[in-house]
């Protein structure tokens, strides 16, 4: 018969025959098409990007996040597609020796490739179908937007999907034939049981590892909340992860082979296999491991960041808001008891309450700060040398806080939006004045905890001839010269907050700016309500994605370990039926599988505790920079997911276990 025939049936059967290792490979293939099908969906579906606020935003981190997807696809991919060359170059071996060529076994991966893309692109794309509707309301729900938004299934996201895939398998067909066109038939046959190379120069790989991986934490424990956050953050992570497989790679090596030095340890029945079954494919473990240590990484971080942004949304939203209609004017000719009344007719109208009700003057400044010496805003200074002061008197303090409290000549109340200020004195444009009190908390100024990007300050003079020295000082050092004029220009803000039902507050806050435009010296509004809306949307975004990546990390990570397991399950099989055929019994046998899958699993794991732990610096910065400043939040958040993953990971650890076992325990 014509060999060309028989490959279609042979490709067939090659695939079913392997079925327990190429089930793995499937489930991977269609796992990774569902997730980017499901991207590919909601990055393609017009209405969510007509309704999401900020909607080039939202398109561009859905884009980023689908790139990034591929990234992590494609060399995912390719590590399962080289245990399947690897396991099947002996067969390939028996094709070369009985007659068939190396082009006839080329013909015969094309075809198995086309088969597996073919089932793999259409179960993914079919589940992802059948569920794109269902994530596509997942991300509705958390950005706050209405649910009647239709779900369109959009042809480009089915040929994104199908391209993507032929470029990913394309690859793996690729790196087959070259291994094929390499290998002569001898070498087919021992390839499948050909152990890694040792290399070379662990010692200064060792080293180097250490010190980059010093590095790394080094700034990420060091990074502040500044301009330079996202580059430090980005740099930190690069360190770690070349830091963490340079330590892998070498301290790995450098551990087994120390064990193989001791006599004692090594020659027990317990160790060796282990032992030297670790050597025999030390790059690959070290490689595996130190992926199973970025991604276990990846996972916790990700976890703590979308876990503390949905249970911190609403304080993140409060503290950039908090008032749900603020006003502003640009004289102080507005009379509270006028907006008490608008607000007390409005409340019989629609049934709920105003809360707060706050009116106050106030003037505010551009200044440079040294210490605890403010001075005028420096001619090139960027935006982290310049703060925002602000001046109120203490009558409008007292009256926005419900407070009794008296000052001196010469004092003031302080507040720092951001870190403690820390000092009894405090000099505004050459004036001294004795700080009587740091206040903790100013209603239309929360207090962060940190410094922050919008770092401001604000004195609470004794009464309005202070706060006129104050503004007359300010003029005179920053070259003001018509000085009546400029104390003139006092500055009036409107503050409510309301309480009732959503829709009822949206009514009220319209009617109300319509009023408050109408008064004199109105210079701009800001609507809370609206304003925390589009803030909820665009980080309902950033937590969807989360979700997603959160759920892609952690189910690629489970898959990688349990298929390094198999694959090396396979190629110890016939090591464990040796030593079982020399006298090695089951209890010994489960015992070094016990101890060389704990090994596996406990290394990556106390790595990923690790960078978690020099991570949470830098995390919490950058969730600072969304505007969340709850640090126990933060804490008990990694605390949650650590145990959490920790309680997961075991699972898999005692599933990969006996997975293991079961394959290194079959007849050969």
């Amino acid at each position: 018969m014509n060999k060309w025939k028989l490959l279609p049936s042979m490709a067939v059967k090659g695939v079913v025959q392997n079925k327990t290792v190429y089930f793995p490979y499937l489930a991977v293939g269609a796992f990774s098409a569902f997730t980017y099908f499901i991207f590919s969906s909601i990055l393609y579906n017009e209405d969510l990007i007509r309704e999401l606020p900020r909607a080039a935003y939202a398109w561009m981190l859905l884009s980023i996040g689908r790139g990034l997807l591929g990234i992590i696809l494609i060399p995912f991919l390719y590590y399962a597609n080289s245990f399947l060359v690897k396991r099947r170059s002996r067969e390939f071996g028996l094709y070369s020796i009985l007659g068939l060529e190396k082009r006839h076994i080329g013909i015969l991966l094309f075809l198995e490739t086309i088969m597996i893309y073919m089932i793999v692109t259409a179960s993914g794309i079919l589940l992802g179908s059948a569920l794109s509707k269902l994530f596509f309301l997942l991300l509705l729900h958390v950005s706050h937007l209405p649910l009647n938004v239709e779900f369109v299934f959009t042809w480009k996201a089915f040929k994104d999907t199908l391209l993507f895939f032929v470029a990913v398998y394309l690859i793996n067909l690729c790196f087959g034939l070259i291994q094929i066109r390499k290998s002569r038939p001898v070498e087919l046959l021992s390839g499948s049981k050909k152990g890694e190379k040792q290399p070379k120069g662990i010692f200064f790989y060792g080293i180097s590892g250490a010190v980059v991986l010093i590095l790394g934490y080094k700034i990420s424990i060091s990074s502040e909340l500044n301009s330079m956050i996202f580059t430090d953050f980005f740099l930190a992570v690069f360190l770690v992860v070349i830091g963490t497989y340079l330590l892998f790679t070498s301290g790995s090596i450098m551990l087994l082979r120390i064990l193989k030095e001791n006599k004692k340890i090594y020659y027990q029945s317990k160790n060796f296999v282990t032992i030297s079954g670790m050597l025999y494919r030390m790059k690959k473990n070290a490689a595996s491991l130190a992926n199973i240590c970025i991604f276990s990484t990846m996972v916790i971080i990700t976890l703590i960041c979308t876990i503390t942004l949905y249970c911190g949304l609403d304080g993140i939203t409060h503290h950039d808001y908090p008032y749900d209609i603020r006003a502003d004017y640009g004289t102080g000719s507005l009379i509270k008891e006028d907006v008490e009344k608008q607000v007390s007719r409005l409340e019989e109208k629609y049934g709920i309450k105003g809360l707060r009700v706050d009116v106050f003057d106030f003037r505010r400044f551009s200044c440079s700060k040294d210490e605890n010496n403010f001075a005028p805003k420096l001619p090139d200074g960027d935006f982290e040398d310049t703060y925002g002061v602000y001046f109120l008197t203490l009558e409008d303090y007292n009256r926005i806080e419900n407070e009794s409290k008296t000052l001196n000549d010469g004092e003031v109340l302080f507040l720092a939006t951001g870190e403690d200020f820390g000092y009894d004195s405090v000099s505004f444009m050459g004036s001294q004045m004795r700080v009587a009190e740091e206040i903790k908390e100013l209603f239309p100024f929360p207090k962060a905890g940190r410094s922050d990007f919008g770092a401001e300050f604000v004195f609470i003079v004794k009464d309005k001839a202070a706060l006129d020295d104050c503004v007359e000082a300010f003029a005179r050092e920053n070259g003001v010269t018509e000085i009546e004029e400029f104390l003139a220009e006092v500055s009036q803000q409107v503050g409510i907050v309301l309480e009732g039902e959503d829709e009822l507050k949206r009514d009220f806050a319209d009617e109300l700016f319509i009023w408050l435009k109408g008064q004199e010296g109105y210079t701009s509004c800001l609507d809370g309500l609206a304003q925390r809306a589009e803030l909820e949307s665009m980080y309902g975004g950033l937590l969807f994605i989360g979700i997603i990546f959160g759920t892609v990390f952690f189910t690629c990570l489970l898959l990688i370990m349990y298929y390094k397991q198999i694959s090396e399950g396979y190629e110890d099989k016939g090591s464990f039926d040796i030593m079982q055929k020399v006298g090695m019994s089951d209890r010994e046998i489960k015992g070094t599988i016990h101890r060389q899958t704990l090994l596996v699993f406990l290394l990556p794991l106390a790595g990923a505790i690790s960078h978690t732990c020099a991570g949470m610096f830098m995390v919490n910065n950058l969730m600072a920079a969304l505007g969340l400043f709850d640090n126990l939040l933060m804490a008990m958040g990694m605390i949650f997911v650590s145990l959490l993953f920790v309680f997961v990971y075991g699972i898999s650890y005692v599933i990969t276990a006996r997975t293991y076992y079961r394959i290194v325990r079959q007849v050969i």
